[in-house]
């Protein structure tokens, strides 16, 4: 699978449907969207964090600036695969990613020891940022089954994420695809993401449907319902506001 972009600047504005709100955008949105040459695709992202979780509990804070860094691969991974490594910061409501693709056992080193920097100015900025936070290991594992939905003629990308799941163990990409789960069954979380504004039909679609653009993080509910024994259904408020065209 080769998906080659390293660099990333744009609003991802996520949305919690419901089994029927999911039903109802997938048929309007294949009026306008094409599934991307992938289809549907297990993806596996592996935070790294403190002992203290000093990442997510900040994260969790609703900083203006805050940043993570995970390792990434479409599919179950072996030692010998490439998968990507990936700072991504958000600022302000933007989110800026920034990554490198590396061999699945070149993570460890680079992550705990600051190994590596030279070929480029991304890798040179993640063993930065390892070197910074020091003694960061893998803290948790996250898992869903996603479907990329794309315009042809725009940056507009809309995706869709199933059986969104996480580990506290088997903390590898190397490790099987199993997890338990954060939503409750049929629960699907849409994300839209694009540099630029919402189209008309993309706006009276989440208006005319009440699908409302909510506060999510799959690390940030995973560590409060692992850690803190905090249910994602006690945690979920939807920001009741309509979307508007900008």
């Amino acid at each position: 699978m080769k998906i080659n972009k390293f660099v990333f600047k744009r609003h991802e504005i996520k949305y919690r449907l419901t089994p029927e709100q999911y039903a109802i955008v997938l048929r309007e949105i294949d009026k306008y969207l094409y599934v991307d040459e992938y289809g549907e695709t297990t993806i596996q992202s592996l935070y790294y964090d403190t002992d203290t979780w000093l990442l997510i509990r900040n994260s969790i804070e609703k900083p203006a600036y805050k940043e993570k860094i995970r390792a990434r691969s479409y599919g179950l991974a072996t030692p010998e695969t490439k998968v990507f490594l990936e700072l991504k910061k958000k600022l302000n409501k933007i989110v800026y990613k920034r990554r490198i693709k590396i061999k699945e056992k070149e993570l460890a080193p680079l992550i705990r020891m600051g190994v590596g920097g030279d070929k480029g100015q991304i890798e040179r900025e993640i063993v930065y940022f390892c070197r910074f936070y020091k003694n960061l290991k893998p803290a948790m594992l996250l898992l869903y089954d996603r479907t990329a939905h794309i315009d042809k003629n725009s940056d507009l990308r809309v995706t869709f994420d199933r059986n969104i799941r996480y580990r506290t163990e088997r903390l590898s990409l190397c490790s099987g695809l199993d997890g338990k789960l954060i939503l409750p069954e049929g629960e699907v979380m849409m994300e839209i993401k694009t540099a630029g504004a919402y189209p008309m039909w993309l706006v009276k679609l989440l208006n005319d449907n009440g699908i409302y653009k909510t506060s999510f993080s799959k690390y940030g509910t995973a560590y409060k319902m692992e850690i803190l024994g905090i249910s994602e259904n006690d945690n979920h408020k939807n920001t009741a506001t309509e979307v508007k065209a900008v």
